[in-house]
């Protein structure tokens, strides 16, 4: 049985921040991404607390990525896109067990 060893990065920014993010993780290593539009949500408390302003309309960039460059990605968007950007961005990773639709070729860990 043959292993996908990817993760799925998911960045949360404000609106028209996604090609940075995308820029951002190509610039270490990633192929492409998927962009979501969304609508966050916030209380007055969190934007006191992280001085922040709350933007509603949002952006999800969902990446798959080799796990090889995951940290180097994470990394990339903080310095990018993070919280304390204009972009406000958050970013998180997720394990991913199997895919259907990528060829061979674009497998780099094969078992």
């Amino acid at each position: 049985m043959k292993r996908f060893d990817h993760e799925l990065i998911i960045c949360i920014v404000n609106e028209g921040f996604s090609e940075l993010v995308m820029e951002a993780a190509k610039d270490v290593g990633a192929k492409g991404g998927t962009v979501v539009r969304a609508r966050g949500t916030a209380n007055k408390e969190s934007e006191e607390l992280f001085k922040i302003t709350i933007e509603p309309k949002k952006e999800m960039v969902m990446i798959l990525v080799p796990t090889s460059i995951k940290e180097n990605v994470l990394k990339m968007l903080y310095e990018k896109v993070g919280l304390q950007t204009p972009g406000q961005g958050i970013a998180f990773s997720m394990p991913v067990d199997n895919v259907i639709g990528l060829t061979e070729e674009n497998q780099d860990n094969k078992k």
